[in-house]
């Protein structure tokens, strides 16, 4: 496989695993039923309300995704250390949310009749295993930047820093001539007699 691909393949792991975080955050993970309180209810909690840390840490692979793609060497590697923190860090944080005590606490902060209910009774989804997939997968992607990262192609060296070249002559009377000798890469703010 070619380093480039690998690079891509990667970037498309990153991104699964921060997509897979940030939608199963604005999902239903539990559902909180009070049927022996003085008023009886029920109420759903999605990943947010239990806990914001899977999704902001979503946000952040995807923002790791963009600097995978802007860095090079070591630091690209670092970025792939990040990544898989980021991905340990949503599996955590999404299997301690749905545990039966944080999810009574979340229930019991929005609502006060929950103190009033003698047994609530908590069933927790499958949406919070998706955010665990993510994380999962956002660890993989991590991983493999931080063994393999340094090797990748960085960004087009078109955009790099070069000396600037002499100017070719744009005539006057071709208003497209300036942007061609843009497109060669001469620099129009060179002069053609060497000063700029």
């Amino acid at each position: 496989m070619t380093p480039g691909r690998e690079r891509g393949l990667t970037a498309l792991g990153c991104a699964a695993g921060a997509g897979l975080a940030l939608l199963a955050a604005s999902r239903a993970w539990a559902t909180v039923k009070a049927e022996d309180a003085i008023t009886p209810f029920t109420q759903t909690l999605t990943g947010g309300d239990l806990g914001g840390a899977p999704g902001a840490l979503g946000w952040a692979g995807l923002a790791g995704l963009a600097a995978l793609f802007a860095t090079r060497g070591r630091v690209r590697a670092g970025v792939g250390v990040l990544l898989a923190l980021f991905g340990a860090g949503i599996v955590y944080a999404s299997a301690v949310a749905v545990r039966h005590s944080a999810v009574l606490s979340a229930a019991g902060d929005k609502s006060a009749l929950l103190k009033l209910g003698s047994d609530p009774a908590v069933h927790v989804n499958l949406w919070w295993t998706v955010s665990v997939a993510g994380g999962v997968l956002l660890v993989a992607a991590g991983t493999v930047t931080a063994v393999r990262g340094a090797r990748w192609p960085g960004m087009s060296a078109r955009y790099d820093r070069a000396t600037p070249r002499k100017a070719a002559a744009v005539p006057d009377d071709d208003p497209s001539a300036l942007w061609k000798s843009l497109d060669r890469g001469e620099d129009p703010t060179v002069q053609t007699n060497g000063r700029s």
